[in-house]
This record gives structure tokens, sequence and C-alpha cells, in this order.
């Protein structure tokens, strides 16, 4: 296997303002809202740190301090619970701010996803980066950055995580057109965003997980504003792809598109399903309640 640079940062997005969630992000930051009793972001924080990254950075925006304050130790909390002798609780809220190096920077203007990935250029620098967005919460016995950091360590490109899509749902992805290499790995060959289903190249479409050469950061410089000004990441992948070869991983494990109320609802149900403390009491009311 040929030796690459090592990964070891990873940007997470954190920046949205949350609409679809409106009200209960009026005040709340979106990634703070909690699916069972974790807040989303730090799903995304505990995969990152299991696939071996040392330092995080995320990108924020105006009222999101909550997220900061999150991972940050809270020294009257912990008083207040080695007090009562609480040492479960106590492990588990150190625990929160011992997980990684976190720094913090601001998207000042929500010009999208591509433009929230360049503000980190500075403290990436010239290193290869994870990028996770918290929107996608991903369950599996392997976290999937560690899946596409396999693949990137034995190419040496940039990898983004594919899943199969319904082709009616083509329309809300970037899809690739893609070559297959071995099992669950492809070449890309074309990446188009928000395609008309009729016409997707393939069936696999781009989620929230990606391992990125530096170069992107020069693709995106050179990538023209879109519809509202926006500057997406998958047109800056397209660049890149001008300039070096992208894989893409087919990732083994279930996504939950916590972006949306009924995504966040499902991922919240079957995450604590899968849990032994409140699993099984859950699964006895779900099987008591009335069928619709």
């Amino acid at each position: 296997m040929q030796k690459h640079r090592q990964v070891r940062k990873a940007v997470i997005t954190a920046a949205g303002w949350g609409t679809r969630f409106l009200p209960a992000t009026k005040a709340q930051p979106k990634e703070m809202l909690p699916l069972v009793d974790k807040p989303m972001i730090q799903y995304v924080v505990e995969e990152a740190v299991a696939a071996g990254i040392e330092q995080l950075i995320i990108v924020t925006a105006l009222g999101k301090r909550a997220i900061e304050d999150h991972f940050d130790r809270s020294l009257e909390l912990e008083a207040a619970l080695e007090s009562r002798g609480d040492t479960r609780l106590l492990a588990d809220v150190r625990r929160i701010s011992d997980l990684a190096d976190i720094c913090y920077i601001r998207q000042k203007e929500q010009l999208g996803l591509g433009h929230a990935v360049l503000t980190a250029r500075n403290l990436v620098g010239q290193e290869p980066f994870a990028l996770l967005l918290p929107d996608d919460i991903i369950a599996g016995p392997v976290p999937v950055l560690s899946q596409l950091l396999e693949v990137y360590h034995r190419f040496g490109c940039s990898v983004v995580a594919v899943e199969q899509v319904a082709r009616e749902r083509l329309g809300s992805y970037g899809v690739i057109s893609p070559r297959p290499i071995e099992k669950r790995v492809y070449r890309v060959q074309e990446l188009i965003e928000k395609p008309d289903p009729a016409d997707a190249p393939s069936d696999l479409g781009v989620v929230g997980r990606y391992v990125l050469t530096p170069e992107v950061f020069d693709a995106i410089v050179e990538t023209p504003p879109g519809k509202g000004g926006e500057i997406q990441l998958t047109d800056g992948l397209r660049l890149l792809l001008q300039w070096q070869g992208i894989y893409a991983c087919q990732f083994e494990g279930t996504r939950y598109d916590a972006g949306t109320p009924l995504g966040f609802l499902k991922a919240s149900v079957e995450l604590a399903l899968a849990r032994e403390d409140i699993g099984p009491a859950l699964r006895q009311y779900l099987k008591g309640l009335d069928p619709l």
C-alpha cells in the first residue's frame, strides 16, 4: 500500500440557519438539537475522533455559541455533579470537553457549503483533511470516515461518500458518474449537482462525508457563485476533477438525514431502539400504539 499524507484535521460545517426546524432553531443551533441524549454535532465529532482525527475545525456563525459551550468545560456543573456523588454523569460531562482539540471559525455570510469550507483554509493549511456535515448521522460498525480514509490511503486522492438513492430523489443530491474499481469503490468520472432524475448518470448520491486534498481550496476559489450567490462544493469538486482524481466510497452503514424534521425523528427513534438502556422499553411502547 502506498503511503500518503496522514489526515490529521477535520472540518465540520455548522453555520446554517436551520430554517427547516423553525421555530425550534430561532435561538438554538440546529446542530445542538438532541438525538436521544446527545446533540447532533456530538455524533459527528465522535465519529471523527474514532477515525483518528487529531484536530477539529468547526465552522460556525452568529448565534452558534452553544456549540462552543457544549464542548467546553463547565466547572459549575461538574462541581454540582461531584457534590451529589453522580460519578457517571460527571464522567460523561468531562469526556465531552476531552474529546478532541477543537477550534472555531465563523462564516460571516451564508454563501454556500463551498464558501464555508473555504473559510477554514488557513486553519487546515496545505494538508489533506476530512469534511463532515452534521445533518448526516451515519450509524454502523465501522465509522464512515474510517472507511473513506482507507480508500484515501490506497489511492491518495479525494474521496466522497456515496449511497444508493431512489431515482425520484436524485434531484436533491450531487450524483456521480462512476467507474467501478472494486467492491464499493469507484473512480468518479463526473459529478452533477441535483440532476433531473431521468438524466442522472447513476443512482449514487454524495452524502456528508469527504476526505479532500488541499487543492480543493484552489478549486473553490475559482468556482463562480451559483444560484443565490452561493458557492457550491460540488461545483468546486467538478473543477478539482479536471486536475486530479476523485474516488467514491459506497459506505457500509445506515444514514439518517437529520437535517429534515422527518429524518430527525427517524434517527431519534432508531438510535434509541439500538440503546440497551431504553431500547426495550421504547420498543414495547411503540408496539402498544394504536395503528393509524
